[in-house]
Formats: structure tokens, C-alpha cells, sequence
């Protein structure tokens, strides 16, 4: 996993394909997420219940932890933030 979370261009690719395998949305194209847009409502259309899916999925993939609400919604802002959040966390909790 490290190799992956160190390129944020590798790391986007594997979060898009861990959150269709996840969520088996199987009418999304992994080319068809951009990475800048939101993930919930007007982008892919995620709601809480996808929310917490991808919280696991995160958390078991990663080792990092995604304390509460708030920082859920920070860190799932767009495919970007949340590899952005990966990298820092992923650095901090191997250190």
C-alpha cells in the first residue's frame, strides 16, 4: 500500500475503483469521476449510508481512522481531498 499512497495520481485511481467495488455501482465508469467533484449530492450522489461503507472500506484499506462527522466531511469532499487526507494520515500513523 505504500507505493500507492505515495503518488496522489495512483492513490485518486485506487479510490475511485475501491468506492465502485464497494458501493457496487456498476453504471459508474471509473473515467467518469472527476476528482475534483463532490462525492455526495450533486456529484456521485453518495449519501450517509455510503458514507459509512466507504468509512470501513477506508479505515481497513489504509489504517487511518476517521473519527467523526466533521472530519468525514472534509476528508470526502471530492476524490482529491480524501487522497490528500490518506497521504497525511497514512504518513503520520507509520511514523
Amino acid at each position: 500500500m505504500d507505493n500507492i499512497v505515495q503518488s496522489l495520481e495512483e492513490l485518486s485511481e485506487f479510490l475511485k475503483k475501491l468506492i465502485l467495488d464497494t458501493l457496487r455501482l456498476e453504471d459508474v465508469d471509473v473515467d467518469e469521476i472527476d476528482n475534483e467533484a463532490p462525492l455526495f449530492k450533486d456529484g456521485l450522489g453518495l449519501d450517509s449510508i455510503d458514507a459509512l461503507e466507504l468509512v470501513v472500506a477506508i479505515e481497513k484499506n489504509f489504517n487511518v481512522i476517521i473519527e467523526d462527522e466533521d472530519v468525514g466531511k472534509r476528508a470526502f469532499a471530492s476524490i482529491n481531498t480524501l487522497a490528500r487526507f490518506i497521504q497525511e494520515e497514512y504518513t503520520r500513523t507509520a511514523a
